[in-house]
């Protein structure tokens, strides 16, 4: 697969530190646009101090750590060393958002979406992936938008497919992905929703790396009403909140990597009976009243919570 990457003038593999995300209080996701011109975060005022956010240090380092390839932790408690970038462009695929540096994984996942970009463009007629989040440099916790993606092993694909052209730097930035759900979130939008969109989600449940693919509820039960054949994969596509711009792919633990804790894999049920989806249709999270009392803010993930080798992993040079 690395015979198909194409690299575009001035545009770089990896992002430059001085390209770092801004640590922006709202959501990151496929709607929340970029910037030309990001600005580096101001110097710590102390490091070590032991309630620092783990996503102030983590979110200040622009490059991985030198060291083997380890995906350390849970995806959502974890970090991750010897990261890889997937190149900004390729034959079938572009990332996005490049501001935010946030184009890293274990080399798995990388040689997984670029795999996954050229199938997809065979089986689907897709023109390629255009590829959000996936992981920092260094993994770890994220000022904004996720609490997983944090062992390398998470990206997020746009549901919008990818232009027959390359994209510009500001359009990366400020191109908006395409809202599969309908107004009243109970179903697809058949306008913009298309028997090729049931082709790309399906081409990468079938990847046997895959353990989790997580959709909008909405695009959950098209894919119930609308899969034909063998459909023993939508047993790893599972609704969660959002995810009606792009689908989130979680790929298992690698072979080997003992420092990886893996999650229970997916049960052979399809999950689609009304029963099954009828939580995520309820009222209740469709149309959820505040809270008489507004909860207290969780408090950040300090290193102390990470396993002990994300500490060497985000202080190493």
């Amino acid at each position: 697969m690395r015979s198909r990457r194409v690299i575009l003038g001035p545009m770089r593999t990896t992002v430059a530190a001085a390209l770092l995300a801004l640590a922006a209080s709202a959501p990151a996701n496929a709607q929340t646009k970029g910037t030309l011109d990001p600005k580096p975060l101001p110097p710590l005022a102390d490091p070590n101090d032991p309630q620092l956010a783990a996503k102030e240090i983590f979110g200040r380092k622009a490059t991985p750590a030198s060291s083997p390839v380890r995906s350390i932790g849970f995806y959502a408690k974890g970090c991750l060393a010897g990261a890889q970038a997937l190149p900004i462009n390729g034959q079938t695929w572009q990332v996005m958002r490049l501001s935010r540096n946030r184009n890293w994984g274990n080399p798995e996942l990388v040689a997984l979406l670029e795999r996954l970009s050229t199938k997809v463009n065979k089986v689907a007629g897709w023109p390629g992936l255009l590829v959000g989040d996936m992981s920092q440099p260094r993994g770890g916790p994220m000022f904004t938008g996720h609490a997983s993606h944090q062992i390398g092993l998470d990206a997020d694909i746009w549901l919008t497919p990818m232009p027959r052209r390359m994209l510009s730097r500001n359009e990366r930035e400020e191109m908006s992905a395409v809202n599969m759900v309908a107004a009243n979130r109970l179903d697809i939008d058949p306008k913009v929703w298309t028997p090729q969109h049931l082709s790309v989600i399906r081409a990468a449940a079938q990847e046997p790396q895959v353990e989790r693919i997580f959709v909008n509820a909405a695009i959950k039960k098209a894919l119930c009403r609308e899969a034909k054949g063998e459909r023993s994969w939508l047993s790893k596509v599972r609704p969660m909140y959002g995810h009606n711009y792009h689908f989130h792919i979680r790929i298992k633990c690698p072979h080997g990597a003992a420092a990886c804790e893996p999650q229970a894999p997916p049960d052979h049920g399809e999950h689609c009976s009304a029963g099954d989806l009828a939580y995520w249709f309820s009222d209740a999270v469709l149309h959820p009243k505040p809270p008489a009392t507004p909860p207290k803010p969780k408090p950040p993930l300090t290193l102390a919570d990470l396993p002990p080798e994300c500490r060497q992993v985000v202080l190493s040079p």
